[in-house]
């Protein structure tokens, strides 16, 4: 009787499992996240010696809904700062703020990046769309590889020298969200591949992982410096 009520026990978590559509609940948990009033992360990138163009360390960032996007990292060392508003942003890489629209020159590539950037919520939709199929597993989290397609243009999105490159055959990459209490609360990306500069016949391996933790859901208070916000209001 005992082994019967544990094979009945068993089928019922079985289907339950078997109904779950790890995708439906990945864009759910991200639907979740997105409907906040504010957040904040961080982002930690690890790369393998000599397998990235740039060094580039964590991003520390806020948001909040209709309003301010506020995120610091460093970037070869040196010190970088952007904020956003309604598709407007400045950026302060030295001793000012400089908003988009100056970004000219051989600094158009940081304007382009700026105009591409989406916060965390935004950004993992963007990858859970070019992911084949996800796969649930223990602790919340679930697990996809990418699209080729999909692989070659974070390869070459994520690079300041996209226009000058292409990607090599066989680049690959996967994702993970992990899902607590029904909402997004951490993401990982990684790229391995090779990104060929055609200007120079250079070739770079990339082998990169870039986590990414949200945290203070609903009690972030989003600073943004007020130099910033003039350039970002100013025509």
């Amino acid at each position: 009787m005992l082994l019967g009520l544990v094979l009945a026990t068993r089928g019922v978590v079985d289907c339950w499992a078997a109904d779950k559509n790890p995708s439906a609940e990945v864009k759910s948990a991200l639907q979740q996240l997105a409907s906040q009033a504010n957040y904040s992360w961080t982002s930690t990138p690890k790369a393998e010696p000599k397998s990235s163009l740039t060094r580039q360390g964590p991003t520390h960032g806020q948001t909040e809904a209709n309003g301010f996007t506020y995120f610091r990292f460093t970037l070869e060392g040196n010190a970088v700062e952007v904020a956003s508003k309604g598709g407007q942003s400045a950026i302060k890489t030295e001793t000012a703020w400089e908003s988009a629209r100056e970004l000219t020159g051989d600094r158009e590539w940081i304007a382009r990046r700026l105009q591409d950037f989406k916060p965390p919520h935004a950004e993992a939709e963007e990858l859970l769309k070019i992911c084949r199929t996800l796969k649930a597993e223990r602790g919340g989290a679930y697990t996809g590889d990418f699209t080729a397609e999909g692989v070659k243009n974070l390869l070459l999105s994520r690079s300041r020298v996209e226009f000058l490159a292409r990607v090599s055959p066989g680049a690959k990459g996967t994702a993970r969200f992990w899902v607590k209490n029904g909402m997004l609360a951490k993401y990982e990306v990684n790229l391995q591949g090779k990104i060929l500069l055609t200007d120079h016949q250079q070739e770079f391996a990339i082998n990169r992982t870039t986590t990414v933790e949200i945290s203070r859901v609903g009690s972030t208070q989003v600073q943004v410096p007020e130099e910033a916000k003039k350039k970002i209001a100013s025509p």
